[in-house]
């Protein structure tokens, strides 16, 4: 309902049902209002079992103000244009919605209490009509006016209630975002973690996964990777928080829910452990090809760290490239390459022909003939063990 600046209703609005209603009828009902209200405080716990308890302290004092505050508005409005609440009684009113959010309570109890209150208020009314004879239409007036007031008092409390419970929410993901930073940076000590995830209302788990993904890829993250989960959003990357699950179907559900996403998840790790986690995360998506497309799975770093240790220094990787590999370098392209290839297989499985043959899909003569040739070109060198680890190294680091 719009009004105008001096509190009545503008023209454009419709007319309140209480404006039907004969002005005496609050100096009829009025002094019957301190039973309506002992009535309805009677009325809260046996009909609202969110209120189930003895009406007193300061609960009790509470009660008993905000309906007497609300039958003494009500009483001001028959044969009157105003709004159903003043702006000191939706501040009231407002209060027990927001009210009822810190006392952790839904607001299904207070919307209860209301309607219980209308029902008693118009039994009460209506009775105390009847005896002064005030007349059927007006009973049927007082009945519709009772109940668009406690319309507006629904509204108004379910509105500050929806308001609290945001804030509360903003509140409490500020502290998780703040928690979140505390944990990437690894420097604060485990009674001070603790004492943030409390003040954020997060359970600080034994084991947690960390996922790394592009910033435009994490819509609705959140959402899909469960409860408990915390996310901070940079200027390219988010980075999500999981505490970990040992069920054997979990890296299977977080593998489906990050499919698509281009995400990298580190190794499952413990609070003191997450800026390594993120560190190797964010090092396995360096190093691998990405994965654009739109049903790629998520890289799982700990299924890659060969790659993530050759990726971590390519400078000392390509030094060692040239200084190892310099005995192919005389050699034409195609040729360089099959004995490249042929090298690292007949490392890999220790110089037996028959596995490097299946791997390379060739005759196990042409393998002798190969590593004849490879013996010719790094001579000793394929006997020094320390000198097959580096030559396998680089090779890897170039096939990546």
């Amino acid at each position: 309902m719009t009004s105008t600046a001096n509190g009545e209703p503008s023209s454009s609005s419709p007319e309140p049902p209480w404006l039907a209603l004969p002005r005496e009828v609050s100096d009829i009902l009025r002094p019957r209002m301190p039973g309506i209200v002992e009535a309805i405080i009677a009325a809260v716990p046996q009909l609202v079992p969110a209120y189930a308890r003895p009406i007193e302290g300061r609960f009790g004092r509470g009660l008993r103000r905000g309906v007497a505050a609300a039958l003494d508005r009500f009483l001001q409005l028959p044969g009157t244009r105003l709004p159903a609440l003043s702006d000191e009684s939706r501040q009231l009113v407002a209060g027990l919605g927001s009210g009822e959010f810190r006392q952790g309570r839904s607001m299904d109890a207070l919307l209860s209490a209301y309607r219980m209150g209308a029902r008693v208020t118009f039994r009460e009314m209506s009775r105390v009509s009847v005896d002064n004879h005030l007349g059927q239409s007006v009973v049927v007036d007082l009945g519709e006016s009772i109940l668009a007031y406690i319309d507006e008092l629904s509204a108004v409390s379910a509105e500050a209630y929806a308001f609290e419970q945001s804030e509360r929410a903003g509140a409490v993901d500020r502290r998780r975002t703040g928690l979140l930073e505390l944990l990437l940076l690894g420097q604060a000590d485990e009674a001070a973690l603790r004492q943030t995830a409390a003040l954020a209302d997060w359970a600080l788990p034994p084991v947690m996964t960390v996922v790394t993904l592009p910033v435009d890829r994490a819509a609705g993250l959140r959402l899909r990777l469960g409860p408990g989960t915390l996310v901070i959003e940079r200027e390219t990357d988010a980075v999500a928080l999981i505490p970990a699950r040992t069920t054997p179907s979990a890296r299977a559900d977080l593998d489906k829910a990050l499919r698509g996403r281009g995400a990298s998840i580190g190794p499952v790790c413990g609070w003191e452990k997450v800026p390594e986690s993120l560190r190797l995360a964010v090092l396995a998506a360096s190093v691998l090809e990405p994965r654009d497309d739109p049903d790629a799975p998520p890289i799982w770093a700990d299924e890659h760290l060969a790659e993530v240790v050759l990726g971590a220094e390519p400078s000392a990787i390509a030094e060692l490239a040239n200084r190892r590999l310099a005995p192919l370098d005389g050699l034409r392209a195609g040729q360089r390459e099959r004995l490249a290839e042929t090298l690292l297989a007949w490392l890999r499985h220790w110089g037996q022909r028959a596995p490097v043959a299946a791997e390379l899909g060739i005759h196990p003569q042409t393998v002798g003939y190969r590593a004849a040739q490879l013996r010719e070109l790094f001579g000793e060198t394929l006997e020094d063990p320390k000198a097959r680890f580096e030559l396998e190294l680089a090779l890897r680091a170039g096939r990546r």
